[in-house]
């Protein structure tokens, strides 16, 4: 990449939902704040190759986006409120504060998340138009087609349109009934980061991981008594504290039992573990993100892979089936199971997986490597090849068609 593909790049990561959410609160439209987003971008990869790269980017591109906004109004001028919006783009008076905290990307993502739109599309949502993901990313994290995505996300923004679902936080007593929403968006956009889908991204986007922890402190903020917003809080600081480990100098992925453990984020693992020792201290029965919290807090307290407490980990899977029996779940249990019963207990139970999973590579990967400690070479192979086939990182690619061809 040149320098000025670079800029763009990073700008694209760091401005987008930025740029997307002001023009959201300027003119109450996600269309318009998308599409003026877009063409604001496309501007700039005309432009700033002859022009140079603005000395700042996030204001050249929300002015750009801000002008394109108004081209479209007025283009589309054909009713009298029209006439009256392109007017009132021009106020360069900040808006009052709208909720009980005054972000703008914060108030994106409830808009998005809002309980009238499905929770799926809610977080398919989020990842557009906070994420900044294309919608063939989305589609894949999905794991449904392109076109179904891409309708999906149009329905969504017409119905926040239609139903005129107001661009703002919730107030303080309406805050918990619509907190579940938004931390399912929020994990899947860190989830995205943790290991990224697109074949032509970077295998891993610190930008999407940094800003869902950014986007959960404000939230934390806002119900320091929510166990679950606590737990996922904990699950994102553990996960990214190995996040410099994660990646080999030749752009591999490093698998957790292969990872230079004095690498970690010690910082990180040390809030991450304080946070979970404050909602076991708590005495509530935990949830979903607290579990899984919990079980990262078991990994990222061995110093060495053979010190983890495997005992611990099923127990605490067998504790998130209970809440959460979803077959993802009882994969990832079957992985604890392999370090203590063996891995032929765990295939079996992993088989029984094929008919909800079979389009989920992380299934292919966990049947490939128990087939691999079970010496069953040939189809161990066919577990990777199929793998491979699915995966859309290229970190995790290469990992795996590396591990494929040790076989024999």
């Amino acid at each position: 990449m040149s320098g000025v593909e670079e800029a763009i790049t990073r700008a694209h990561r760091d401005e987008w939902a930025r740029v997307v959410a002001t023009l959201t609160r300027r003119f109450g439209d996600l269309d318009l704040a998308e599409e003026a987003a877009a063409e604001a971008f496309a501007t700039a990869v005309e432009r700033w190759p002859s022009d140079g790269v603005p000395p700042g980017p996030g204001a050249w591109l929300t002015t750009t986006a801000n002008r394109k906004a108004i081209d479209r109004i007025r283009r589309e001028n054909k009713r009298d409120d029209k006439q009256k919006e392109a007017r009132m783009a021009y106020d360069d008076d900040p808006p009052e504060p709208l909720g009980v905290i005054d972000d703008d990307r914060l108030r994106l993502i409830f808009t998005c998340c809002h309980p009238a739109l499905a929770l799926e599309t809610r977080v398919a949502l989020t990842l557009r138009m906070v994420g900044g993901l294309t919608v063939p990313e989305i589609a894949r994290a999905f794991l449904v087609a392109e076109s179904a995505m891409g309708q999906r996300i149009t329905r969504a923004k017409a119905k926040i349109k239609a139903a005129r679902i107001p661009y703002r936080v919730p107030s303080a007593e309406d805050l918990p009934a619509r907190v579940s929403g938004v931390l399912a968006a929020l994990f899947l956009v860190f989830n995205e980061g943790y290991l990224a889908t697109g074949a032509d991204t970077d295998p891993l986007r610190h930008d999407l991981t940094a800003e869902a922890i950014r986007l959960t402190r404000l939230i934390r903020g806002l119900l320091p008594d929510d166990g679950e917003v606590a737990g996922l809080l904990a699950l994102m600081l553990l996960t990214e504290a190995r996040r410099t480990a994660r990646i080999s100098a030749s752009g591999e992925l490093v698998a957790l039992d292969e990872q230079d453990r004095g690498a970690w984020d010690t910082d990180l693992i040390a809030e991450g573990h304080r946070l979970v020792r404050e909602r076991l201290a708590a005495g509530v029965a935990p949830g979903r993100y607290q579990i899984l919290a919990a079980i990262n807090a078991v990994h990222t307290s061995a110093r060495d892979i053979r010190d983890t407490g495997w005992s611990q980990i099923l127990a605490l899977y067998d504790q998130l089936v209970r809440v959460d029996p979803s077959p993802i779940v009882v994969l990832n249990r079957a992985i604890a199971v392999a370090e203590l019963d063996g891995p032929e207990v765990a295939l079996a139970a992993v088989d029984r997986l094929d008919d909800s999973l079979a389009g989920y590579h992380p299934y292919h990967v966990t049947r490939a490597d128990l087939l691999r400690r079970l010496g069953r070479g040939a189809e161990s192979r066919a577990a990777y090849d199929k793998a491979i086939e699915l995966a859309g990182n290229t970190a995790e690619t290469a990992y795996l068609t590396r591990r494929r061809d040790q076989l024999r």
